[in-house]
């Protein structure tokens, strides 16, 4: 879980400086996917929950 601090402050930010994406569900700024806005972690456990729609878990 990101600090509540480093996530305002991201958004406190001036228009032209770079700012990392972030997951919206842990604030977390790596390992992003921008086609669902949350990180791998949280995409995984969504996922394998069966609440991310078109998504499946391969089985082999």
């Amino acid at each position: 879980m990101a600090k509540k601090s480093t996530v305002s402050r991201g958004l406190r930010r001036a228009r032209p400086v770079q700012r990392h994406n972030r997951c919206n569900l842990c604030g977390r700024p790596r390992a992003y996917i921008r086609k669902f806005g949350i990180c791998r972690i949280c995409f995984r456990s969504l996922a394998s929950q069966g609440q991310v729609p078109g998504v499946k878990k391969a089985s082999w």
